[in-house]
């Protein structure tokens, strides 16, 4: 046979399109040459093939050897397709069952001793085969967990070459070799953390809960030591657990991100960049291939920003349109990806540089203009999408608050689920469930609630205190509060409630 073909996975993204690897075998100048709009690693396969195959003792014909990548206007990137290139120019000549390798879909990328290393992705990419209708895969051994999440799909984990053509029915006498483990990561460890550990800022918990119970982004200022940090590190704690399909989501961004994925872990993600931070490491990016950032790997738990008012404002100014859109795009010369960025936003700033200023007793040495500069980091139209703003002081009588009121996290994790169920039933006829995804539209259209209790929005709105954005992200904030409390229908309290929580906004 002088044409052979198989299928691999090109990834833009979590999106991964199915291309056909086509090889034939011409009566010309020996030569392994790679068609289709491949990139500089994937141009280089050809050499990796033939050494992987005269390691493993399986002979290419020593003749013209042409591999197309079809769709040849998709761009492709990257080593995985090595398995799939090898298995169908072997195919041309090695006796194997065709029709298995024409459906079978490869991942993986091949050392010159024929052993198959693990790559990147491999979570999306057998979701997308599985999308596509295929139902046979090979992956490298230490990609096989991985693969092995998604069902309906037969997983054959390979040592080496010679295993992919004994299991597609050749024949090889080469000997076993051991695996290619996956690269040592850290321990996949879910740290406890208890909301009762917070003593003496019963406000800031309270606020803590009703953006955990509507998924409201949430400002935090304050002087050090306030218990910003302790406060947005519980956060995820008193999240529901993920469904299975914001699981898969997670899990198959931190595959592309080159993290060992074993099981799906029903724990909201936590991101917490260094405010040293650039706009590319925050939103993605890399050369070549786009790596996501910090952005998609919090989609669907939290992004902590801490020591906001340190971070450049361009950087801060980056997660505008994911914050307004749930996604984030990411553009590079040649290529693009779009990443999940539905993401719950924690903003933890001081008042000022030296973190004194209008903090009782304390003492403030920074200059006006670098208390102003320090501020403006956080522009008007990211504040504008925040949606509860809270200043938090030092606790000052900690035993006193300690015995007097705590929550814990298991507690909280109660009311969050019961208001998130009522929101639940409250949108049941529509393409929503928490308040923080209504928009404002439906809001104040079917949704509206009387003028008297829309009232001091009106008025807040009138004056220039609000935007309308910020109109419509305080009534979110309103029905959660209601929804917490219980009530049906929106109440003048509940409004009263989120103006308080939106410092300011009312004043």
């Amino acid at each position: 046979m002088t044409l052979a073909r198989t299928w691999a996975v090109a990834l833009s993204g979590l999106h991964g399109d199915l291309v056909e690897v086509e090889a034939d075998v011409s009566s010309q100048t020996p030569e392994f040459s790679i068609i289709g709009l491949a990139d500089k690693a994937l141009g280089e396969a050809g050499r990796r093939v033939r050494g992987a195959c005269t390691n493993r003792g399986l002979d290419l014909p020593k003749r013209r050897i042409t591999v197309n990548l079809s769709p040849a206007s998709l761009p492709k990137r990257g080593s995985g397709f090595d398995v799939a290139i090898a298995v169908a120019a072997l195919a041309t000549s090695v006796r194997m069952d065709a029709a298995r390798v024409a459906r079978t879909v490869h991942i993986g990328e091949l050392g010159l001793d024929g052993r198959l290393r693990p790559v990147p992705g491999v979570l999306p990419a057998v979701v997308a085969a599985q999308r596509a209708g295929h139902r046979r895969v090979v992956v490298p051994v230490a990609n096989a967990a991985e693969a092995g999440l998604i069902e309906g799909i037969e997983v054959f984990a390979a040592t080496c070459l010679a295993d992919v053509v004994r299991w597609h029915g050749g024949t090889s006498d080469a000997p076993d070799l051991e695996p290619v483990e996956a690269p040592a990561t850290r321990a996949d460890e879910e740290e406890q953390l208890d909301l009762a550990d917070v003593v003496g800022q019963g406000d800031a918990v309270d606020a803590l809960i009703v953006a955990a119970a509507g998924g409201h982004h949430l400002l935090m200022s304050g002087p050090p030591g306030a218990g910003k940090t302790m406060l947005a590190r519980r956060l995820p704690g008193i999240l529901p657990p993920l469904d299975d399909e914001a699981a898969l989501s997670v899990a198959s961004v931190r595959s592309l991100s080159g993290e060992a994925v074993t099981r799906l872990s029903r724990t909201p993600p936590f991101e917490s960049p260094h405010h040293g931070a650039t706009a590319a490491a925050l939103i993605g990016g890399g050369s070549g291939v786009v790596r996501p950032g910090a952005i998609a790997r919090a989609s669907e738990g939290v992004l902590f920003l801490d020591e906001g008012g340190e971070f450049p404002a361009s950087v801060l100014d980056a997660l505008r349109q994911p914050l307004e859109n749930g996604v984030i795009q990411v553009h590079r010369s040649g290529v693009s990806a779009t990443y999940p960025a539905r993401f719950q936003l924690v903003v933890a700033t001081n008042p000022c540089p030296c973190g004194q200023y209008g903090v009782p007793g304390g003492s403030c040495e920074c200059a006006p203009q670098a208390i102003r500069r320090y501020t403006r980091r956080l522009s008007g139209p990211l504040l504008d999408r925040i949606d509860i703003d809270l200043r938090l002081q030092r606790v000052s009588t900690a035993r006193h608050e300690a015995s007097s009121r705590t929550v814990s996290s298991e507690r909280a994790r109660g009311i969050v689920a019961a208001a998130r169920a009522q929101a639940a039933r409250r949108w049941a006829q529509t393409p929503w469930r928490r308040n923080a995804d209504v928009p404002g539209t439906w809001l104040r259209g079917p949704a509206a609630p009387t003028p008297e209790v829309l009232r001091p929005l009106d008025t807040a709105l009138r004056r220039g205190a609000l935007t309308l954005r910020g109109y419509d992200r305080l009534l979110r904030v309103a029905w959660t509060v209601a929804d917490i409390a219980g009530h049906e229908q929106l109440r003048s309290d509940d409004v009263g409630r989120a103006l308080y929580l939106r410092r300011g906004a009312g004043a």
